[in-house]
């Protein structure tokens, strides 16, 4: 509990014992008010200073206005002890929203710890120096000890250590990282000193977009939410003034057409019960702390929601488009595969990377990473590169060329077609073919267990788009299990695709479109709800997308969808409920069944259930 919730808590305990007390004292008349006063003022001064504030404001129609009118009423009708109970039991409802409300900013705030403090800049004689990490410019050098976190994007220029990127992705295990790996602002640096040359300022560097992402989240709200708001706004008059009906039009009807006792203190009692029933705090109350409490637990999952609205949007998919490269494959090419080779694979892979080792093109960086052994530049000469074919070179003296057939054909190189997808590097020696090296991007470890798992979900159709070549983008969505593929597509045709697919969807389906947020900003922007996965970094994909997967695993798409659904569910219980109970004891207190301690459950009981319901939305972990 902080300060402000203790001394609500010390006066509820201390108005409980004083109304207990003078409940079992045997006291009457002026002496019994003056002292039931006291433990009223002590649990309601603020509640009664609210309701004035907001009769000055012209804002008079809250709970704060309704409890007062109700509890007064009580008192002034000789009800001491029920005038002082409604009061004590709403500070108790209110006590535990606020706890219940500090538990979902407390697992939020587990997020916000990725603010950094400051930042180390080393002086000319070696020692650090502590900075504001919005003091730090574009391509100054930091470093960054054990335990510390990393205060602003950059790149390793000195140090080799384990990251933790839990308060980002949600993920346990550490990510190893050496020099010239980038590393994101928000990571724990957990073992080697290292020094890092900043790439971007603070104020644009991940920790701060995805803080500021997090904290405007309250600001966007769903549909639930604005309609209860509006239905606050209408509702709360509607019963002052049907309360005020009840008060005083059944004992003018008795009294003036059916010659009866208007028998006021009963109706007047029977309106006051109407009021604290009528209270809407469950629902002003636990509606938003049920987005609150999802918006929360998804955080903590590696999935941070821009707004409650793209939460609900989200629960109600049923289409999802994915991008392939960097999205359901990984979007580093490795070699896949050696075939036809006529000689040792290892021999080949190492006569491959040798020749291709001046090179900086993808292609060479896949080859010498597959031989995964030191290389001596020195063993090469007569290096040419054939623009558009490959390369030839001499290896320990030995002619090798490596590229395409086109390479083969020129060399009079007779070559064996590849018929597994991807790209094709042909290799001769000595003038004699030696097999080719196939290299293709590779499928995320999780991709197919991630469309099975969407499926499972619910999702009717799952969509892959490409720019990539026909045969690829069609083994890659055979092997994963997706629906429809369309391939060849500039990002344009992309956008196209997407309108044309939510055109033929239902009015009630939603779409989502999966991207890695660099290319495919049009496209996150356009669907019904955007989704950036592996978008660690990226600033492309935290702008334009609506929700942020902070780790590249494709099974946190199903997993945010089940956040989403589980979110909308309690939203959707807490309004049937609170709504249900309300009415029954609404009709029950216009009879005269229900008096003021059914009112009291009714009010503080619902509420309490409610909040209970809603911060259920904050455990998400076995979704």
């Amino acid at each position: 509990m902080n300060k402000k919730q203790k001394k609500v808590f010390t006066r509820i305990i201390v108005a409980a014992v004083l109304m207990v007390v003078l409940s079992l004292l045997p006291i009457d008349g002026w002496l019994k008010f003056v002292l039931f006063m006291i433990p009223y003022l002590v649990i309601g001064h603020d509640i009664l200073l609210k309701a004035w504030k907001g009769i000055l404001n012209r804002q008079v129609f809250d709970e704060n206005f309704l409890m007062a009118v109700a509890t007064i009423g009580a008192i002034l009708l000789g009800d001491y002890k029920e005038g002082v109970a409604v009061m004590l039991f709403y500070q108790i409802g209110e006590l535990f929203q606020s706890y219940a409300v500090g538990k979902s900013r407390r697992n939020i705030s587990e997020l916000m710890d990725i603010r950094p403090d400051y930042a180390n800049i080393e002086k000319e004689d070696g020692t650090l120096e502590q900075v504001d990490p919005d003091e730090v410019g574009i391509g100054s050098v930091i470093v960054v000890q054990p335990g510390e976190k990393v205060p602003i994007d950059g790149v390793i220029e000195e140090g080799r250590t384990s990251l933790n990127t839990s308060a980002l992705t949600g993920e346990s295990l550490p990510r190893e990282a050496g020099v010239g790996d980038e590393v994101i602002s928000g990571c724990i640096n957990m073992s080697g000193v290292l020094k890092i040359r900043t790439t971007k300022e603070f104020g644009e560097s991940t920790v701060s977009k995805i803080l500021d992402m997090v904290e405007n989240a309250s600001s966007k709200k769903s549909r639930s939410e604005n309609f209860i708001s509006k239905f606050a706004k209408y509702y709360t008059p509607a019963v002052c003034y049907g309360a005020l009906a009840l008060a005083i039009l059944p004992p003018l009807v008795r009294l003036l057409f059916l010659g009866m006792t208007p028998e006021w203190g009963d109706w007047v009692m029977r309106a006051l019960t109407f009021l604290v029933i009528s209270c809407p705090c469950a629902l002003v109350i636990s509606i938003p702390l049920s987005f609150f409490a999802g918006i929360g637990g998804a955080s903590n999952a590696g999935v941070l929601v821009k707004g409650s609205n793209y939460l609900e949007t989200l629960s109600e998919t049923k289409y999802v488009v994915f991008d392939k490269t960097g999205t359901m494959t990984q979007g580093v090419f490795e070699v896949s595969g050696v075939h036809h080779s006529s000689m040792d694979t290892e021999k080949l892979l190492e006569y491959a990377a040798l020749a291709e080792c001046h090179s900086s093109h993808p292609i060479s960086k896949s080859l010498k990473k597959a031989y995964g052994k030191p290389l001596d530049p020195g063993r090469v000469t007569e290096v040419e590169e054939i623009s558009g074919n490959g390369v030839t070179a001499k290896v320990d003296g030995v002619r090798v060329a490596a590229g395409n057939s086109k390479l083969m054909e020129k060399l009079s190189v007779d070559c064996m077609e590849c018929h597994s997808v991807g790209t094709v590097v042909h290799m001769a020696v000595d003038g004699k073919y030696a097999g080719h090296i196939l290299i293709s991007d590779q499928i995320k470890p999780h991709a197919k267990e991630a469309i099975a798992a969407l499926k499972k979900c619910g999702v009717k159709k799952t969509i892959m788009l490409t720019g990539d070549r026909r045969e690829a983008a069609r083994q890659v969505a055979e092997e994963l299990g997706i629906d429809e593929v369309h391939s060849e597509l500039l990002p344009g045709d992309k956008v196209a695709q997407v309108e044309k697919l939510l055109d033929e969807k239902g009015e009630k389906e939603k779409l989502a479109f999966v991207g890695d947020g660099i290319n495919d900003a049009p496209v996150l922007s356009r669907a019904d709800i955007g989704i950036a996965m592996g978008a660690l970094g990226s600033d492309a994909a935290i702008e334009a997308a609506d929700i942020v997967l902070m780790d590249d695993d494709p099974l946190k798409i199903s997993k945010a969808i089940r956040i989403s659904r589980k979110c909308l569910r309690i939203v959707y219980e807490n309004i049937y409920f609170a709504i249900g109970v309300k009415v029954v004891c609404l009709i029950l207190g216009a009879l005269g069944i229900a008096n003021m301690w059914a009112a009291i459950f009714a009010d503080v009981g619902v509420m309490i259930i409610a909040v209970l319901n809603a911060i259920r939305a904050l455990n998400v972990k076995k979704l």
